[in-house]
């Protein structure tokens, strides 16, 4: 029987059939490009992070953290619910953009929206100046993943909302402690580790005045 996400999917389906090939191809690339964008962020906030206090670090460290927690949520409950690819239990939709994936690879919640969420929100706390590059970001990205023809909507509006409340909560939960953890890899002996935490606030000592000048 067909249901409002199977009209939707053949919806957006047929859009993208109509599309110019250049749009096609981005969609493409998007949903495998995105998590590399993300990937790279995830350094730069880290980096950005290292002249701040232990609390920014920790949250800049927590933000890769708590995606790949979110991945492993969703490919847990993925494997619990067995729900067939959209790209084959849809009759009459139109052949996906991309290779429909194998048997056995469930479709509920997505991957990849749950990933984009997940880094999308935790970068967003990490660096909140980005927070208008990263939330749009995580949308196409799970846009895309219906626009190329492998997820069904449910499946990517789940992802992206499971990967954001994950991501926060976990930050929340987790900033306190690994602000502590960062705090003393910044008084360690080892090099590595010192550079790993980041040098911190620069400090100023105040300058000496001879007893001679003070008056």
């Amino acid at each position: 029987m067909d249901t409002m996400t199977d009209d939707l999917y053949r919806d957006i389906t047929e859009f993208a059939h109509d599309t110019p090939a250049w749009v096609q191809h981005t969609a493409e690339v998007w949903t495998e490009l995105g998590l590399l964008l993300f990937g790279v962020l995830f350094i730069v906030a880290w980096w950005r992070s290292r002249r701040g206090d232990p609390r920014a670090v920790a949250i800049a460290v927590l933000a890769p953290l708590v995606t790949a927690v979110a991945y492993v949520c969703s490919e847990l409950i993925k494997s619990g619910i067995d729900e067939e690819r959209p790209c084959r239990a849809v009759s009459g939709a139109l052949a996906p953009l991309v290779a429909c994936p194998p048997h056995g690879d469930w479709s509920f919640p997505s991957n990849h929206s749950t990933i984009a969420g997940a880094a999308a929100v935790a970068l967003a706390v990490a660096w909140p100046r980005i927070a208008a590059l990263t939330l749009p970001m995580a949308v196409l990205m799970a846009f895309s993943r219906v626009f190329v023809g492998v997820h069904y909507p449910h499946d990517v509006a789940v992802g992206l909302i499971l990967g954001a409340v994950l991501a926060f909560l976990l930050v929340r939960l987790a900033t306190r402690p690994v602000a502590r953890v960062v705090e003393s890899m910044r008084g360690s002996s080892t090099g590595v580790v010192r550079w790993f935490a980041g040098p911190g606030p620069a400090t100023y000592a105040t300058p000496h005045v001879p007893v001679s000048h003070r008056r």
